[in-house]
């Protein structure tokens, strides 16, 4: 979503500031701006990206405190008047907000009844506004002006203020949308949405929790609640490096992501199962085993590729551990009024552990005692901090929109806790459990194996990319990758894609299918093989192209298919972690076809901090 980075110390901001945007570009954004203050407080902001801002603001800027925005358009169009940071009434003030503010309506209609006047469309501004007129009606100190007006605001918000009165000052808060703050030398700080912008100048962080400020005066930091209780940080290292967040020689971070999945699957769950002897090694599970041992059902919880990760979870828990699952858009169940028992086991799954609707979602759950298990790619971030216990993906930063690698070790995770459950619930025998973890352990090899059909897919991309409909079909715990496959062309190359069940085509999209029309079908050898086969024909008959992802060596569909991929062989239950791969390959190598900014597509975000 939006993008915020912060900078206050001995150093000039605006290289770190600028820095620090680009590196948050990836989150997806339609305009930028900073403000910087010295002697005087300087703002500059345009529609565009963040080499369009470089272009009109001064070269030399030599003020040590700064704070620059990246904007995802909520409220108002994408133009130079929304773009962040805004100025109060008097201009002395400015602030850049990520998230929104509900009620920002009522209070606007009072202070424009007070004499205010809004130069843009945002919530944003009105923020900057209520602080200005509560400090001067209240006569209090800026700080006691931001805690009384985030009391007031309902929504979510992260936010960084600076005061043109007050230049050794700056003060951060947060509620609902991520806020880091890193601690450089001595009396040096920084501000960002996430990690990314910060590796570079610090490991050292914390975390701030929801209704937590910061304020930082004469190079001191001093953290309270919106309730005026201080609290001290807790100051944890990053792990990430700071090559994990580059190319690496790759064009693009989609390319580089999808071919770090070999390592991305291996470091999710390497020291976690031993297969000669069937063990897990998991410090939440062994915290919960006997309320695992007893949960009546699994609900899981995510939104866009992660709910996706949640259906292939569904067929490997009720296939290993025997126990009623459902899958729920997180956006969804949270707006119902969902039966929730104390014996249910609600798995929240997210890749950047800040989606809104995966978190009210399961504050939902926990309101109502159900146990919640986070499974999430960033440490420290607000979903593991939520969950009574949870397990990290290991998958490393995740830079492209379109999330591939995140995918992968979300599966990889599910299938650990499905066969940790099944153990549990003595539904396998160890001697199965074995061989599973042995064939899981074979996975990263495969999947290496499978990434060298990357050629073979850009001769298939330049026969598909002036397509203008894809149909993916798959059975069983492939449907779920024919979801996935049909998003990820959906998302970077704005191609219309749909994803069903094979069995359903004949329930209406095989009126679709005609000479024009790709199909895509998951084909590899599973108890449905024969079903889906008998589906590729009635596609054939009616003149469609058949694109088929088969296990290695298949015959029967090579005679029938137009085009044939084919993966190493697997268990059924690990075939998603193979089959998977191609179609991120097919989606990327067509995007770049088609003149598309793969890592950048238009109107979406890498994380949905806003409902």
């Amino acid at each position: 979503m939006c993008g915020i980075v912060g900078y206050y110390g001995h150093r000039e901001a605006l290289p770190i500031i600028i820095k620090g945007l680009k590196r948050l570009e990836y989150r997806g954004y339609d305009s930028a701006g900073v403000a910087l203050l010295g002697n005087k407080l300087e703002v500059f902001k345009t529609k565009g990206k963040v080499s369009d801002l470089e272009n009109i603001i001064p070269q030399r800027m030599p003020q040590n405190v700064g704070m620059g925005h990246t904007r995802w358009a909520t409220h108002g169009e994408p133009n130079d008047v929304n773009a962040h940071p805004h100025l109060s009434q008097s201009g002395n003030l400015a602030v850049i907000h990520n998230g929104i503010i509900e009620n920002y309506g009522s209070l606007k209609e009072a202070l424009i009844q007070n004499g205010h006047v809004f130069t843009s469309d945002t919530d944003s501004e009105v923020l900057i506004h209520l602080v200005e007129e509560i400090k001067n009606i209240e006569g209090c100190s800026l700080e006691e002006a931001v805690r009384l007006a985030l009391n007031q605001v309902v929504g979510a918000y992260a936010i960084v203020i600076l005061s043109r009165d007050e230049p050794s000052k700056l003060i951060a808060a947060r509620k609902g949308s991520p806020l880091v703050v890193g601690f450089g030398e001595k009396g040096e700080y920084f501000l960002a949405s996430d990690a990314t912008p910060i590796v570079e100048y610090t490991r050292k962080v914390t975390y701030l929790d929801d209704g937590e400020m910061v304020f930082i005066k004469d190079g001191i930091l001093t953290i309270k609640t919106i309730e005026d209780v201080e609290k001290s940080p807790y100051i944890q290292n990053l792990e990430i490096s700071l090559d994990a967040i580059e190319k690496g020689g790759f064009e693009h971070f989609m390319l580089k992501e999808i071919f770090e999945q070999p390592k991305s699957i291996l470091d999710s769950f390497r020291g976690r199962i031993n297969s000669t002897t069937g063990a897990f090694m998991m410090r939440s599970l062994e915290e919960y085993e006997e309320k695992l041992r007893n949960i009546r059902r699994i609900v899981m919880l995510g939104c866009g590729t992660s709910w996706h990760a949640g259906l292939v979870g569904e067929y490997l828990f009720e296939e290993l551990a025997r126990i009623q699952v459902e899958v729920e858009y997180a956006s969804e169940f949270r707006y119902r009024n969902p039966v929730i028992s104390e014996d249910d086991l609600y798995i929240a799954i997210s890749q950047s552990g800040e989606t809104a609707d995966t978190l009210a979602a399961m504050s939902l759950a926990k309101e109502h005692k159900a146990t919640v298990f986070g499974i999430c790619n960033v440490v420290g971030s607000s979903i593991p901090r939520m969950s009574d216990a949870g397990a990290y993906t290991h998958a490393g930063p995740e830079i492209g929109v379109a999330s591939t690698k995140a995918f992968t070790s979300q599966v990889t995770v599910l299938s650990l806790l499905a066969l940790a459950l099944a153990k549990i619930r003595g539904t396998i025998s160890n001697s199965q459990l074995k061989f599973y973890m042995a064939e899981l352990e074979n996975i990263p090899d495969k999947v290496e194996k499978t990434l060298k059909l990357d050629k073979q897919i850009i001769e298939l991309s330049e026969r598909f990319k002036d397509s203008k409909n894809f149909l993916y079909l798959g059975r069983g715990v492939n449907f779920p990758v024919a979801l996935e496959g049909a998003l990820k062309l959906k998302e970077i190359s704005y191609i219309h894609a749909e994803g069903y069940p094979a069995a359903e085509m004949k329930h209406g999209p095989i009126a679709l299918i005609d000479e024009q029309m790709p199909v895509v079908f998951i084909a590899t050898r599973s108890p449905h093989y024969e079903k889906v086969i008998s589906n590729i024909q009635e596609v054939k008959a009616r003149k469609g192209i058949v694109i088929a992802i088969v296990t290695e060596g298949d015959a029967q569909v090579k005679k029938m298919a137009d085009y044939i991929i084919e993966v190493p062989d697997t268990e059924e239950i690990f075939s998603p972690l193979l089959t998977t791969i191609p179609l991120q390959l097919l989606s990327y190598h067509i995007a770049v076809l088609r003149g598309c900014n793969v890592d950048q597509p238009r109107n979406l975000a890498k994380s949905v901090t806003v409902e």
